[in-house]
């Protein structure tokens, strides 16, 4: 593999290792669906309950819930999808590859693999159609959910009533949602089936954000709608600093790309490989007031990661007006209010997974073999158990460590093949911390943890190994301090 990693030897590595697979392979796959392998599976569970406790247990202004992928389609009428989501479908007139642009981009885009002219094919509507009712002639038109917010609109209400929430709060929620792309690519970083993680926050409009102390000195770089229209590079700065100058225009938006950045933050990311950029005029969606994009650069370039739309009270306004009952709710200041959505961060679970393993991935030339640096939050085995003798009270002391460490983390145990490549195998997992028992160890009743990241060991007794792993997994506890240096 080269120095930079691609896409592309990025799903080589992904496959090999049992973390992403093409879906149905057997048959030839179908471009744009994938599966999650034994690895991948753990990963990707790890990711969302990290996001998940990060943004639902512990805030008390957020709760979440859990919608179905196909609803009336009234649904996706009322919230203006049926009508305008729509894209436009072009060929490359010399290289014949198919791909979609925004109606905005039509006669100016150009063809993203050779820069050839684009020729039209017209509009299509990227929602997936089924058919709900087994009788064809009875059956209603219904759609796969083209995204994860319309059902945290149209259960707004009865969520705060029964959570007792008061302006301002979020409702959460993650799930599956489809997009019938004409041209899915880029791994898995654009598919037709895939899964969200998303927030609507609602505020009264013209709410102060109280949460703005909470910035601090978080920076990144700025890539405005000024900036882009005038040619001008994107700017590096402090977030308040671009909320002040009004780079940024509403402290909900600054405080929400802050607070997301610091979620990428917190799990391994570098947060000078992420910047924000606002978008134009032609591109906002059509419900949007202001929106920016947390962005990350990927090896194929800048690609959205993250969107914060500022919604206003279009999502509530258009399902009061077509289903006639009021989304109104009572506010002790001000009374009945129609709360306005002033950010929704939304982001893919497959796209977050692409940050971290690029972030992670890394060819050690001494070890000569792969590393993945992930957080222990986030990494599919938090430990391997390994006997150095794989038979007698070796291996059964083994088994009691491995068996005291199941209930509490995802622990492998592995018995085969030479100690070095048992390690060189769990490097390649991203597995944090491998527990080694030998002849002294049952003399001693100590057991050799090995650190992923800089192969150093230490040594501690076996009854203690659970609880050290559980603080050096939280950050409670640095590496060399957790016991005797080997």
């Amino acid at each position: 593999m080269s120095e930079k990693l691609t896409i592309d030897e990025l799903a080589a590595f992904c496959k090999r290792k049992g973390f992403v697979y093409p879906s149905g392979e057997i048959y030839g796959s179908l471009a744009g669906f994938w599966d999650f392998g034994p690895l991948g599976a753990e990963m990707k569970n790890n990711i969302k309950k990290a996001w998940w406790k990060f943004h639902v247990h512990q805030r008390e202004d957020m709760v979440g819930i859990d919608g179905a992928i196909i609803t009336n389609p009234k649904v996706w009428e009322a919230s203006g999808h049926v009508a305008n989501f729509v894209d436009i479908a072009v060929v490359c007139k010399k290289c014949k590859h198919k791909m979609k642009i925004d109606k905005h981009e039509l006669g100016k885009a150009r063809c993203e693999k050779c820069g050839g002219e684009l020729e039209s094919r017209g509009e299509f509507n990227p929602m997936f159609t089924t058919n709900v009712g087994p009788i064809q002639d009875d059956a209603v038109k219904a759609y796969l959910r083209p995204e994860t917010a319309q059902l945290i609109f149209t259960n707004f209400k009865a969520v705060q009533e029964v959570s007792r929430l008061k302006l301002p709060f979020g409702i959460a929620q993650m799930g599956k949602a489809f997009r019938n792309e004409i041209s899915p690519r880029e791994f898995i970083f654009r598919c037709r089936e895939f899964e969200q993680m998303e927030i609507e926050y609602f505020i009264k409009k013209g709410m102060k954000c109280p949460y703005i102390d909470e910035l601090g000195d978080n920076t990144i770089s700025v890539f405005s709608e000024e900036m882009q229209k005038t040619g001008k590079k994107p700017k590096e700065m402090k977030i308040k600093d671009a909320l002040k100058q009004g780079i940024i225009k509403t402290d909900w938006h600054a405080y929400w790309l802050a607070l997301e950045l610091s979620w990428f933050v917190l799990l391994g990311a570098r947060p000078e490989k992420f910047r924000a950029r606002q978008h134009s005029k032609e591109e906002k969606s059509h419900y949007a007031s202001d929106t920016w994009d947390l962005e990350y650069e990927f090896p194929m370039g800048w690609r959205e990661l993250q969107g914060f739309a500022d919604r206003g009270d279009f999502d509530l306004k258009q399902h009061e007006t077509h289903s006639k009952k009021s989304m109104e709710i009572n506010d002790l200041e001000v009374g009945k209010v129609l709360p306005h959505v002033v950010c929704e961060p939304s982001l893919g679970v497959e796209r977050a997974f692409l940050v971290f393993m690029f972030e992670a991935y890394e060819y050690d030339k001494k070890r000569e073999n792969v590393v993945l640096h992930l957080s222990p939050r986030i990494a599919p085995y938090k430990a391997g158990v390994f006997p150095l003798i794989s038979k007698g009270a070796v291996l059964e002391m083994s088994r009691e460590v491995y068996r005291d460490l199941l209930d509490s983390f995802p622990v492998l145990f592995d018995k085969s093949g030479s100690i070095g490549r048992r390690y060189a195998r769990n490097d390649e997992m991203g597995t944090p911390y491998c527990i080694t028992i030998d002849e002294e160890s049952l003399k001693d009743k100590s057991v050799t943890i090995r650190e992923r990241d800089t192969t150093k060991q230490i040594r501690v007794k076996a009854t203690t190994v659970k609880e050290i792993l559980r603080k050096l997994i939280r950050d409670e506890l640095e590496f060399e301090e957790a016991g005797k240096p080997v």
